[in-house]
């Protein structure tokens, strides 16, 4: 059954078709101490390390991403307290499914072997199929270990909920991903034929999933390539883009960006001259207008924030007014742009978090500012902590809204000039509060 595959310490012994088995199945751990990233469940101290040592299991619902061992340790679970294990997707599996099973089950019972019912997917199952679970859960005919990917507390019904722990199952970091290519690495006995940077940027892209990581591994693995890839090179070879095709009216584009520097360059002069060239020339307005609503926010953004509403105000009145008559509100919009105070603040933050969002992948928020509707997520230390600025002196906190794997960082860089400079000065004063409560 396909799952999460983690890799054990030693490769598995070569069998005939070895070469059709995924490098994933391949590196399947053979005990829990080889499941890399979940720790804070496997070990000593963790809610299955316990249940280990005590050679007993509760019914328990793993929730976590995708790649992150869900499968695994539930066969590894079944095998440390010798359990039988009997897999069941519920992307595949119906009713006339889950009656077989249990029946196996009770059999299994009667023989003195008691059954590890694991169901990936386990929130696909409807209402009624989950309700089905409940007798044979109570009477023990199996322990049921649910896998999922949806918030339990919305996904699954509330009485299996309080028959089985939930159990939550974090992203790989990159310390376990790196592990996992050093296994893999271990096992085909080479290196990967990238450079160290494009290493680092191969372990990023899998964003927490340890199989897509190793599926990509097998990928670079089966080529055959001649010199280890840069990070440029690599980017290419695992994710071909199409190419970006140059159209043919220069012209067009010349006399548009002749109007957007004309206005980045606060000459309103030039920019007329610009903005007449083109609606002389048959230049379809709501396009000016368009790009006129797109300078507002990249080239001055909170500088003045009045520039947007006049550019969406020009639309509304060029498609009141119509031709000619409504070309005099665009004006006055390109004329206002022009002489407006510039910042390009706005448009440097959006790419700037926007890399970051790339680079951080799915890291949560931190608790305290986690939404927590049910008694569940309450339980799971959802929302605790949290400071509700109203109440704060001065209506601030200086709480922290960053998540727990990652530095604050600073996106959005005010400029000195117009209203800019006041929003500034209002950073200013809440970072030195900040400072001061830390």
């Amino acid at each position: 059954m396909a799952g999460d595959l983690f890799a054990h310490d030693e490769p598995l012994p070569a069998t005939d078709n070895a070469a059709q088995v995924p490098l994933a199945e391949q590196l399947r751990p053979r005990k829990l101490a080889d499941v890399v990233g979940q720790e804070h469940l496997t070990g000593s101290d963790g809610a299955i390390g316990r249940m280990v040592t005590a050679g007993t299991l509760a019914s328990i619902i793993l929730w976590g991403p995708p790649g992150t061992g869900k499968t695994t340790i539930a066969r590894l679970l079944a095998e440390a307290v010798g359990m039988r294990f009997a897999p069941l997707s519920a992307v595949f599996s119906g009713v006339a499914d889950l009656k077989k099973v249990f029946a196996d089950a009770d059999k299994m019972a009667a023989a003195g072997k008691r059954t590890l019912l694991f169901v990936d997917e386990i929130h696909r199952f409807n209402r009624a199929q989950q309700d089905g679970f409940l007798p044979y859960v109570e009477r023990g005919t199996v322990v049921l270990v649910g896998a999922t990917t949806e918030n339990p507390s919305f996904a699954l019904n509330a009485a299996l909920l309080s028959r089985a722990q939930v159990l939550v199952l974090h992203r790989l970091d990159e310390s376990a991903l790196a592990t996992l290519v050093d296994r893999a690495e271990a096992s085909a006995g080479r290196d990967l034929p990238v450079t160290a940077e494009a290493r680092s940027a191969l372990i990023a892209s899998a964003d927490g999933d340890g199989r897509f990581l190793l599926n990509q591994v097998e990928t670079l693995f089966a080529t055959d390539i001649a010199a280890p890839l840069d990070a440029a090179e690599l980017a290419q070879f695992l994710h071909r883009r199409m190419p970006v095709y140059d159209k043919d009216r220069d012209g067009h584009y010349n006399l548009i960006s002749a109007l957007h520097k004309s206005l980045r360059g606060s000459d309103p002069q030039a920019a007329l001259y610009w903005l007449a060239r083109m609606l002389v020339a048959g230049e379809e307005p709501l396009y000016v207008l368009r790009r006129l609503v797109r300078f507002a926010s990249e080239d001055i953004g909170l500088a003045d924030p009045q520039a947007l509403t006049q550019c969406l105000a020009a639309k509304d009145a060029f498609q009141f007014l119509g031709s000619p008559e409504g070309e005099l509100a665009i004006v006055q919009a390109c004329l206002y742009c022009a002489t407006a105070p510039k910042s390009n603040a706005a448009y440097a933050a959006q790419k700037a978090a926007w890399t970051a969002a790339r680079d951080t992948g799915s890291l949560a928020p931190p608790s305290n500012v986690l939404n927590a509707p049910t008694k569940l997520m309450k339980d799971l230390g959802y929302g605790a902590g949290y400071s509700y600025d109203h109440d704060a002196p001065d209506g601030f906190s200086g709480d922290n809204y960053w998540p727990d794997d990652m530095e604050p960082a600073t996106f959005y860089r005010p400029v000195d000039r117009g209203f800019e400079k006041r929003i500034a000065e209002r950073l200013a004063w809440w970072d030195e509060r900040r400072r001061a409560r830390d």
